[in-house]
């Protein structure tokens, strides 16, 4: 099943944990949550779709729970979400009702509430591997959020490879603050616990404080939370009796990993991956931890790179190419985009993942960035933005930094940098064309108080101009 650790004959022979969840003040023994989870499937059961205002509460873990329990599909839907993306989610999934929370434009969907106290024991059949488990929204560059169809199956083949890259084992404790409606938060994070069967702390905000309160062992975070615990030397102390920390969803700056290492004495893991294909490439627990390297193809992905020709692209650890995956962790397709399916997925099955990557020759992979906005065709040489920003990162005088590339009559595309900190342009531009090819330095560098991010964390590069 795809919920392991929920298995009520399991839970019912005595494998109980009193605290197996703990999110927003409230904790979960197993029991508690086989029985409001088992409560919310009897509410939801027959549904065909519901929405999820995925606040990071208990009632939110046990609607997704109840639905994967009833094998009802869900949609998490952002609580900060701008009122016209949460009407096009609902309209577009064709949500039923709301199940848990609900926001105060329900857009005229009923409301089904969640019970903590409320309990069942009523026994449902797993429901198909190939069956949808979520439908989760992307925060997509142009137009609106595509629904991303998600299966069981590709759930539970993400959690067990990264179980075996990680030694991520029952005995764990996993402490995240991250939201409950991205793959880090909640596939990850929270389903990725309830099948593993370890103990699961939410800590609300990931704040410095709270994730050195937690006691974990194993610790997953995105840049911005990483940087903000390694400015708090007493935070990241007390993060030494870890096992293991995880970062994602962002490329982790250099210096921010080396300071991870110095407070905290672990050299963090990075991952890589998608929405639509999961996590697919991840350093290993028992491997190399390279900064600025994602690592190894998950078992049983395979991975390649491809040029503008189709043509293979070397492992050379320099040459840039179009990361392409293919992986059991896959999804089923874009909702009502049959269009938008057949552009990134071959009819050979290999997802185009739209990003670019050089790849070494003993298969670590290190991500340039998007190939709409990180590939840079600059006065014929094709230049990684990644590469640039993880030098302007070492300067002491740069906090943050992003790279692109704008146009220009002469070169095709001028490489520009906005930096937050005390350097100057000048000196910056010098310290790339230093440790980088000439050509890679940026011409212009712009300083600015702070860059646009999602979320996430993730720097929007096209506010950037």
């Amino acid at each position: 099943m795809l919920l392991t650790s929920l298995n009520p004959a399991v839970v019912a022979a005595g494998h109980d944990i009193e605290d197996a969840v703990r999110i927003d003040g409230t904790v979960l023994s197993r029991g508690d949550l086989v029985g409001a989870a088992t409560s919310v499937a009897e509410r939801v059961a027959g549904a065909s779709l519901v929405a999820v205002l995925a606040r990071p509460t208990a009632k939110t873990v046990l609607a997704i729970a109840g639905c994967l329990i009833a094998g009802v599909p869900a949609v998490p839907v952002p609580a900060d979400v701008g009122a016209a993306e949460r009407r096009h989610m609902i309209t577009d999934s064709g949500a039923q009702a709301w199940l848990g929370e609900a926001p105060d434009e329900t857009e005229g969907l009923p409301h089904i509430p969640v019970r903590l106290h409320a309990r069942s024991w009523h026994r449902y059949a797993e429901p198909s591997p190939d069956s949808t488990a979520l439908i989760m929204y992307t925060s997509g560059t142009t137009g609106l959020p595509k629904g991303v169809v998600i299966s069981r199956r590709a759930i539970a083949a993400d959690i067990d490879a990264l179980a075996k890259a990680w030694a991520w084992t029952p005995v764990d404790t996993l402490v995240h603050g991250l939201p409950l409606f991205h793959v880090h938060g909640l596939i990850l994070g929270l389903l990725g616990s309830l099948r593993i069967g370890n103990r699961f702390v939410h800590t609300g905000k990931p704040t410095p404080n709270a994730y050195a309160a937690a006691g974990g062992s194993l610790y997953f975070g995105v840049p911005t939370v990483w940087s903000r615990l390694v400015a708090d030397a007493t935070a990241a102390e007390a993060l030494r009796g870890a096992r293991l920390l995880v970062s994602g969803s962002a490329a982790l700056p250099v210096p921010v990993f080396d300071d991870l290492v110095r407070l905290t004495g672990h050299a963090p893991v990075e991952r890589y991956g998608s929405t639509e294909s999961l996590i697919t490439v991840s350093t290993r627990v028992d491997g190399e931890r390279r900064p600025g390297w994602v690592g190894l193809p998950l078992d049983g992905v395979q991975t390649r790179l491809v040029a503008e020709d189709g043509s293979p692209v070397p492992h050379d650890g320099e040459t840039i190419g179009r990361l392409e995956v293919s992986t059991p962790t896959m999804f089923s397709r874009y909702l009502n985009r049959p269009e938008a399916t057949a552009e990134v997925l071959g009819d050979d099955g290999w997802y185009r993942t739209g990003d670019v990557a050089v790849v070494d020759d003993g298969g670590m992979h290190r991500i340039v960035g998007r190939e709409s906005v990180d590939l840079i065709k600059s006065g014929g040489f094709r230049v990684g933005a990644g590469e640039i920003e993880t030098v302007l990162l070492g300067h002491p005088g740069v906090e943050e930094a992003a790279v692109v590339g704008v146009p220009d009559d002469d070169l095709g595309q001028r490489i520009v940098a906005f930096v937050v900190g005390s350097a100057q342009s000048r000196e910056l531009i010098d310290f790339v064309a230093q440790q980088l090819s000439v050509h890679k330095r940026p011409r212009e560098v712009r300083l600015v108080d702070s860059l646009p991010r999602n979320g996430m964390g993730k720097v929007q590069k096209k506010l950037l101009h």
